[in-house]
């Protein structure tokens, strides 16, 4: 049988049919053909031109020379730019009758995968090594010179108890953002009435509201309103709004709570319900807001662990919020307080 000879039309043809970013160097070293995908990862009109002026990124150049070299397929990696982020790929070069195809795999979204779970990982260790090292300090201590002073060991301890309180509440928030991130694309099936389910949330925070002085004003136009939802992840979600509102809010003393009725809302494309949780407090810096639903993320962070913040609440409240198909909105003005909406379909 004889061998089918590819023209140089015949190539181009083919790698146009391919999804992947495609290049092909000749044994020239000049590219004798490039598909279209390819235009966005190293630019246009690479035909003809040599292929270290093409690729341009040494460790590439280098994985080039070793395929000509050597004959054997060769593995490497290319960083591009998509405006103000980087790209990566995955290049595997494929030496074939004298020519070497480079083929590009976008690997973009593993390694942002990659990324926030190395930043997670770092976050929560800082987060635990702050009170651990208290720990540690104050057992060693209580050890030692302050064994038999009863005042320090009394106030050490009870700093001791605040900081084992404080991982308490980190690993029930960790457990909490699993759960949620592992059923956020399963869509809840019982009603809600909001109504009484606020209510209820408003009468469990009673001794922070009293300990704060702070009091929250429920404003119901709603009643009687029903929304699919998890009851037990929507009393998260209030809970923590309404809370943060008494620790970040307490300067106006009020917090008010509004559940307006069913009605068309543009963010939803549909019907369904918005609840506002409302303070007169200090208000959040404009280019915080954007950002205040990231993992860890604090605008005061000494102030949000003297009150007992984790860095996560906003973050569990985002996630249960997607998973009822609702939309949370944020809005501040410093010195005028804080306005989050909880918008949740009705169907």
């Amino acid at each position: 049988m004889q061998g089918m000879v590819v023209t140089s039309h015949s190539l181009s043809a083919l790698i146009d049919a391919l999804p992947l970013p495609v290049i092909v160097i000749g044994s020239d070293n000049r590219v004798v053909a490039a598909n279209p995908p390819i235009d966005a990862v190293l630019g246009p009109d690479l035909r003809g031109r040599h292929y270290i002026t093409a690729l341009r990124q040494p460790a590439l150049l280098d994985s080039v020379v070793a395929a000509q070299a050597e004959g054997t397929p060769q593995v490497t990696r290319f960083v591009g730019r998509d405006g103000a982020s980087d790209t990566h790929y995955r290049v595997v070069l494929s030496p074939a009758d004298g020519n070497i195809v480079l083929t590009f795999e976008d690997q973009t979204a593993a390694e942002e995968v990659g990324q926030m779970r190395r930043d997670f990982v770092a976050n929560v260790s800082h987060e635990l090594r702050t009170p651990l090292t208290a720990l540690l300090g104050f057992i060693e201590t209580l050890g030692g010179a302050a064994r038999n002073d009863a005042a320090a060991r009394d106030r050490f301890l009870a700093i001791m108890e605040h900081e084992a309180s404080r991982m308490t509440r980190l690993v029930d928030d960790l457990l909490s953002l699993s759960r949620v991130e592992e059923d956020e694309r399963v869509r809840p099936r019982e009603h809600v009435d909001m109504a009484a389910l606020l209510s209820s949330v408003i009468k469990g925070l009673e001794p922070q509201l009293e300990a704060a002085s702070v009091k929250v004003l429920l404003q119901s136009d709603g009643d009687g309103e029903m929304v699919p939802g998890d009851a037990g992840q929507l009393v998260q979600v209030f809970t923590n709004l309404i809370e943060n509102g008494i620790k970040y809010g307490a300067a106006g003393g009020v917090v008010s709570v509004t559940l307006h009725p069913k009605a068309f809302h543009q963010r939803l494309r549909g019907e369904g319900v918005q609840i506002v949780v409302a303070d007169k407090g200090e208000g959040i810096p404009s280019h915080h807001i954007a950002r205040l639903t990231e993992r860890f993320y604090r605008v005061d962070s000494h102030r949000s662990r003297e009150v007992g913040g984790t860095g996560l609440g906003l973050a569990i409240v985002k996630h249960i919020v997607n998973r009822h198909r609702g939309r949370l909105v944020i809005e501040s003005e410093e010195g005028q307080g804080t306005s989050v909406s909880v918008f949740l379909p009705s169907r």
